[in-house]
């Protein structure tokens, strides 16, 4: 783990809820700095086999708005 410098602290602070961009000087990748609460909610979000959180998706959906498959039956 990487501890803050003192400017570092500061300008998080400054920044309240919002992100904070950092670059790494050698490589001039750019990086998004968040708090590890808000990182968790997110990446809980984009957890592609968390098929729990399909199914609750697809039961919201209703069955008259489905379209046919055969309507694409000539895409091959």
């Amino acid at each position: 783990m990487i501890e803050l410098t003192e400017e570092q602290h500061d300008q998080v602070a400054r920044s309240g809820d919002e992100p904070v961009t950092i670059i790494d000087p050698h490589t001039q990748i750019v990086y998004v700095l968040v708090r590890k609460d808000i990182y968790d909610r997110i990446s809980a979000t984009l957890d592609d086999d968390d098929a729990r959180h399909y199914a609750a998706l697809l039961e919201k959906l209703d069955p008259e708005d489905w379209e046919d498959a055969s309507n694409y039956d000539h895409i091959k």
